[in-house]
């Protein structure tokens, strides 16, 4: 598939990417010369979705249930 031709925006999009870069390199570089250490990050936890808590019904079994309805009548 053949390269699309490099439109103005993108290769001012380009050239601002390559500066970015450069200037990052070069403050960083500067940084560790002057001894300036990057704090320590703590490591990320995993947020756990919890499990769904069961209900606490009471449910009669089906025979005792009918006989209850019998009794209520």
């Amino acid at each position: 598939m053949p390269k699309k031709p490099a439109t103005p925006e993108t290769q001012d999009e380009g050239i601002l990417m390559h500066a970015a870069k450069t200037i990052g390199t070069a403050a960083g570089k500067i940084a560790k010369l002057a001894g300036v250490e990057p704090e320590p990050r703590a490591p990320a936890q995993s947020q756990k979705v919890p499990k769904l808590a069961k209900k606490e019904k009471h449910r009669l079994p089906r025979r005792e249930k009918k006989a209850l309805q019998r009794s209520s009548k």
